[in-house]
């Protein structure tokens, strides 16, 4: 086959994403300037020439030409079936376009060359074969479809070029395709790419209709089980007739139950995948009892329910409230304010929920007892606004007490942080881990190991409970733990919060607490009113100071309610007249004798330190601080009882304490003036009294130096003066802890000078201005500072007697 050279001039009609092949009859609309100045043009052109006014039709893609387009002759020009003036144009042959020229009208004109489309007689047997397959192709199109007029028309076209460009009419090819078809100039390769589009839209079709099938299928299936669930509903209510059942409450239905929760979405598959094995277990199944039992516990968790945080928005009310209902603690005050202020701040920015995770708080109250840490957090509940719930660990020591029991046991439960959760009834409560320092562990697990997961910010918004092995959001939640020793918390869950301590109350403090809190509440419990009974401060400030020593004000209450519960039974007996006042001379008459004196109170010859040895040290123990004594005594040397010995239920620290201490006066008692001889030869009894109570630590270090040096020295230790510090064997004095409880300590029992290492002397911002303004506070670097401070001047320069052991 070749193209001839018969070269026309024609102006171009631009068809937008429009293919026209050769062959198709078009109607085009002659509002379109482009489509209106190519038929003027070629009318113009057509009153010089004979024949039909004649256009090139070219499809415009996205302002772009391909280079061949349509010889099309305009059969008719009139009105389109919706009243608008048209055209008709058939396609007639192949035109290649070459370069631009000029013409009639305002068209563009261009110069192109016919195409030579003819196919040599006769046909080669493939290209019949190909012919049969097209029209056999077609056919089975045109009549799915139902277009049977078209067929007759399609089987009697024999030319393989027109046969061909008919495929043009197909609707299913796409603007590429038919450029494609347009492009090929070649009839047999233009009808082999025709029945290959063919075949490829069958292939399509087939696919599409089989998928078709399979979701009809899968719409039936669900309509047969739809209505065979019915009909099984049927049957069983009418079952339940006929065993005098009464029928089944809406309760009972956890199909419609759980489509009409508010859950989340990956919840509320989890629960229609376990109401589908409920439905298929017959009643008989105990499987049955066990998936109602999770179906109730999951209904009944408020996955979407959140309480509106009153004090986020009001951070003076909340603070108001903390202030009100707890007197100190300003260091755990000021963590909550600073908390309710960072939420305000993000909620105005839309920051409320952040990567998942919202902005929830893991605080752990660390404090002796009775200072208020359970109170508290009920306080800051009341405080946000928001619901409070207080989950007991003390003794737990079952990890699935934690993270809940799997189902496969019987009797499962969730674990406690789901109750708690459910019990709150939202999911942002204030939840108390109470006693955090009291889980235990055995076989059964370590529940403090549970807790890692449910107290990291960064992992508890995905938190699944073994019960219901599903995601649990925890992040908006505020946890506070409370507990009495830190060192009894694991350190990996120690570092997944935020520590605050409550490091006990001061005198003022206590006075302040019962007169506002304590007594108010004592006065209902006894059946009294506040115009009939009156506690004076005199008498608070006295129960505070000498009738309990306590960190905390739980004595102090019991003290205040014996008090009440006296003056009520005496009043009952006629005894007494109301309304009464207590001051503090009637203490005495009321409980009886004080039972904590000041040291300094005591009569100088009663005193501990009223002999050399004795030396005054401070510690930190679980009620919080106390004031320690530490013994001292030299053996006979008749007896041969050489060496150290220690007593008072010591620990290894405190034992290796006192070999420092006397190692380093064995090496520098030369230096120190004392009569170090007398450690060669005779034993060396250190004893610290009370001895039933556990202890240890290094911070007795500089006590038990000083004790020594005054048993040596026979110069006594100073009745006000007390002291905490390890020692160094070159006798540097080292830091220790619980400064600021230690100090309590000692404002409590009536000293007034207090020795502390030079490195802890930041520590002191910690402690209440108020006993700071009561203790005059050494910061020393070195034991011989100590000796200096604590030591009292000796009576003479005669070398005295060292006390003897018994």
């Amino acid at each position: 086959m070749a193209s001839t050279s018969t070269t026309l001039t024609l102006p171009v009609l631009p068809l937008d994403d429009e293919v026209v092949l050769p062959g198709m009859v078009v109607p085009l609309d002659l509002n379109d300037a482009d489509v209106r100045a190519a038929v003027e043009a070629a009318q113009a052109a057509a009153r010089s020439e004979p024949g039909k006014p004649k256009v090139l039709l070219v499809p415009r893609i996205d302002g772009t030409y391909p280079g061949t387009g349509v010889l099309g002759t305009v059969e008719q020009v009139g009105r389109l079936a919706d009243g608008d003036p048209g055209v008709l144009i058939r396609g007639r042959g192949r035109v290649r376009i070459g370069a631009g020229t000029t013409g009639p009208g305002a068209a563009l004109w261009v110069e192109g060359t016919r195409i030579d489309e003819s196919v040599p007689e006769p046909q080669p047997g493939h290209v019949t074969e190909l012919v049969k397959e097209y029209k056999a192709l077609a056919t089975a199109w045109l009549r799915k479809r139902g277009a049977w007029q078209v067929v007759d028309r399609v089987q009697a076209i024999e030319d393989v070029s027109a046969l061909a460009d008919n495929s043009g009419y197909s609707p299913f090819l796409t603007t590429d395709q038919k450029i494609e078809l347009l492009e090929t100039s070649d009839p047999i390769a233009r009808l082999k790419l025709a029945t290959q589009q063919l075949r490829d839209h069958f292939a399509e079709q087939d696919v599409a209709e089989t998928i078709a099938k399979d979701v009809q299928e899968g719409v039936d299936k669900q309509q047969r089980e739809f209505l065979l669930r019915r009909q099984l509903e049927a049957v069983r209510k009418e079952l339940r007739e006929l065993n005098g059942e009464q029928d089944g409450e809406e309760s009972d239905d956890y199909r419609a139950r759980v489509e009409a929760a508010d859950l989340p979405e990956k919840v509320r598959e989890a629960a229609l995948k376990e109401v589908d094995k409920l439905e298929r277990s017959s009643d008989q199944s105990p499987e049955g009892s066990w998936i109602r039992t999770w179906l109730d516990t999951v209904l009944e968790l408020p996955w979407n329910e959140r309480t509106d945080d009153t004090g986020a928005y009001d951070i003076q009310g909340a603070k108001a409230i903390l202030d009100a209902e707890h007197a100190g603690l300003e260091d755990v005050k000021e963590r909550i304010t600073e908390y309710l202020a960072v939420r305000k701040r993000r909620s105005e920015r839309g920051l409320g929920v952040v990567g998942g995770r919202r902005g929830g708080a893991v605080l752990a109250l660390v404090g002796p007892p009775g200072v208020g840490k359970t109170s508290l957090g009920e306080s800051v509940a009341h405080a946000m606004g928001r619901k409070f719930v207080r989950v007991a660990l003390g003794g737990v020591r079952d990890e699935a007490e934690i993270r809940g029991h799997r189902r496969t046991y019987v009797g499962a439960l969730p674990g406690r942080v789901v109750r708690a959760i459910k019990e709150a009834g939202s999911m942002n409560p204030v939840v108390l881990l109470d006693e955090i320092d009291k889980v235990g562990s055995d076989f059964r697990g370590d529940p403090a190991a549970a807790l890692l997961e449910v107290l990291d910010p960064a992992q508890n918004h995905t938190f699944r409970d073994h019960y219901l092995e599903v995601e649990l959001d925890l992040s908006d939640v505020v946890f506070l733990a409370t507990a009495n020793v830190l060192e009894a918390i694991p350190e990996a869950l120690l570092d997944r919060m935020e520590l605050v301590r409550l490091d006990g109350y001061t005198e003022n403090e206590k006075v302040v607490i019962a007169r506002d809190h304590l007594l108010p509440r004592q006065l209902e419990r006894a059946g009294l009113k506040s115009d009939e009974v009156a506690i004076d401060e005199g008498a608070l400030r006295k129960l505070a100071g000498e009738y309990t020593r306590e960190a905390g004000v739980r004595t102090l209450e019991r003290s205040i309610a014996r008090l009440l519960r006296k003056v009520a039974a005496e009043h009952e007996l006629g005894e007494r007249k109301l309304p009464f006042t207590i001051t503090d001379g009637d203490l005495r008459g009321l409980i009886g004798r004080p039972h904590h004196v000041p040291e300094s109170a005591q009569d100088p010859a009663e005193r501990r330190t009223a002999v050399p040895g004795v030396a005054t040290g401070l510690a930190v123990t679980g009620a919080g601080g106390d004031v320690l004594f530490v013994e001292a005594s030299l053996a006979d040397p008749e007896t041969g009882a050489a060496g150290l010995t220690l007593t008072g239920q010591l620990g290894d620290v405190m034992k290796e304490s006192a070999q420092i201490a006397l190692s380093f006066l064995r090496s520098h008692g030369a230096e120190l003036e004392l009569p170090v001889a007398d450690l060669k030869d005779r034993g060396v009894h250190i004893h610290f009294p009370a001895g039933a109570v556990p202890k240890d630590g290094p911070s007795a270090g500089i006590t038990m130096t000083t004790a020594l040096a005054s048993l040596l020295s026979g110069r006594l230790v100073r009745t006000d003066v007390a002291m905490t510090g390890e020692v160094s064997l070159t006798g540097r004095v080292l830091p220790i802890g619980g400064v600021k409880q230690k100090l309590l300590a000692a404002h409590r029992a009536g000293v007034t000078t207090v020795i502390i290492p030079k490195r802890n002397e930041p520590d002191l911002d910690d402690v209440p201005a108020e006993v700071l303004d009561k203790l005059a506070v050494h910061a020393v670097t070195d034991v011989r500072q100590v000796l200096e401070l604590a030591l009292a001047p000796a009576a003479s320069d005669a070398r005295p007697e060292v006390p003897v052991a018994a």
